[in-house]
């Protein structure tokens, strides 16, 4: 029987798609056909994907051409299957002419006609129209947001507000922004959506009054410190029928995202122990991140990432949580926070004038996951094992400041009508903001 494979996003299934389906099949008895998941997509830079992993092998599926369906998340993946499924012959589109060549040594090569004026970039053109977002707050981190919106298809900054007009002036003539909101009222029109990156306190008013204008809302984290206030907000997005998301970049990572998946996938056994830390030494005792009235310390600047594993892995439903700071001048420089649940327990540790080895590890009853410093900007992470022969080590890419993978998922739940996003579920934003609360309140808090 002569098998042929073929690979494909099949974003948006059209008919150019299933006229390369039906010209590969005709190859042979047997076609087997590779699907790129999303993760392997933001790899390769891919951001304007519209159909997730899981519609796309549907859409597939339906055609009736394929005999067997596979996931290709790697490069270097198409020999392996080559081999793997004793392949006869590879077949690709012709706009791929030569890139394919090196797979001669394994199988035969054939480039396929393309059908001529239809593609999924040309049907998301025609679909797509711009989503607009006012940035409110031009600090630091707005200043990453805009470049990285830049590669991400159908985000549009056109207006910004900053309670200095000047910073606001001065932002949108450095990012070419069409428009400078004198309020935030006035920013709220003619855009879609808003990014706030404003101060913690000022999180939960701004993004009330965005959801009550009917916007969108990708909301820097911690999105609120108070449990309560996390489920009002996520409730009146979905009474309005928009988008709520925090802006936690390490959580829409594709490194972070596919570490998450295989230990879900039992790579590592179950999971008994995680240990997340980070911290950072900063110069000026007088920046807002160590100002009290401001919501400053280590617990409030830094907990939503170590949190992240944490809550990711285990659940939202622990069953103590007790909290230990090193206070000074009203914040904690330090803070140590430890979370058991029914079968395992585990440990964060913060610091912004204490400086901790930044690593996360999960420990788990065939081994460990290994995620050096700095973890949070997950490129890099290793399974390590009793025997050592074993042991793997998975490489990615994090391309930019990291915020271009946040943005993307943003776009995709409006573009999508996807009120939730599986890699920050609501649920576990609540959970965080309840961790804050509790510290806020100093339960189980102990001072050292």
């Amino acid at each position: 029987m002569k098998k042929v494979i073929t690979y494909g996003t099949y974003d948006l299934l059209h008919q150019g798609h299933i006229n390369l389906l039906r010209r590969a099949k005709a190859l042979g008895e047997y076609l087997i056909v590779g699907v790129t998941n999303d993760n392997f997509d933001r790899e390769r830079g891919k951001l304007n994907v519209r159909n997730n992993v899981l519609e796309r092998v549907e859409a597939v599926k339906e055609t009736g051409l394929a005999d067997k369906i596979i996931i290709e998340d790697y490069v270097g993946q198409k020999i392996d299957d080559i081999q793997k499924y004793d392949v006869d012959i590879f077949a690709i589109g012709s706009d791929w002419v030569g890139k394919f060549d090196y797979l001669n040594e394994f199988c035969k090569v054939v480039y396929l006609p393309r059908t001529e004026g239809i593609s999924s970039t040309m049907l998301r053109d025609k679909m797509q129209e711009d989503i607009t977002i006012g940035i409110v707050g031009a600090g630091r981190i707005a200043q990453r947001f805009v470049p990285e919106s830049e590669v991400v298809s159908a985000a549009k900054v056109n207006k910004v507000y900053d309670i200095d007009k000047d910073i606001a002036s001065s932002f949108a003539k450095k990012h070419n922004i069409e428009k400078v909101a004198d309020s935030f009222d006035e920013l709220l029109k003619d855009v879609d959506a808003v990014y706030i990156a404003t101060p913690h306190l000022s999180h939960y008013e701004l993004t009330k009054k965005a959801l009550q204008a009917g916007r969108h809302v990708l909301c820097e984290t911690p999105l609120v410190l108070n449990g309560d206030e996390a489920r009002e907000l996520f409730k009146l997005a979905e009474d309005n029928g928009v988008v709520l998301m925090e802006a936690n970049k390490t959580a829409h990572s594709p490194a972070f995202n596919h570490l998450i998946t295989m230990i879900k996938s039992g790579q590592i056994g179950d999971v008994v122990d995680i240990n997340a830390s980070e911290s950072k030494l900063w110069g000026d005792k007088f920046t807002r991140e160590l100002d009290a009235t401001q919501a400053g310390g280590s617990m409030f600047e830094m907990g939503s990432y170590p949190l992240l594993p944490i809550i990711k892995l285990m659940g939202t439903n622990y069953t103590n949580i007790n909290l230990y700071s090193k206070m000074r001048d009203g914040v904690d420089v330090y803070t140590r926070g430890v979370m058991q649940y029914p079968h395992g327990v585990c440990s964060f540790q913060l610091g912004l004038g204490v400086k901790t080895e930044g690593n996360l590890v999960i420990s788990g009853t065939k081994g460990y996951a290994y995620v050096p410093s700095p973890w949070w900007l997950t490129d890099y992470y290793e399974f390590r094992f009793e025997d050592q022969n074993q042991n793997k080590k998975f490489f990615y890419k994090w391309d930019g400041a990291g915020l271009r993978y946040e943005i993307q998922e943003f776009i995709s739940c409006i573009l999508n009508h996807r009120f939730s996003t599986a890699r920050l579920r609501r649920r576990e934003s609540i959970a965080m903001a309840d961790i804050m609360q509790a510290f806020n309140e100093r339960k189980n808090f102990k001072e050292i």
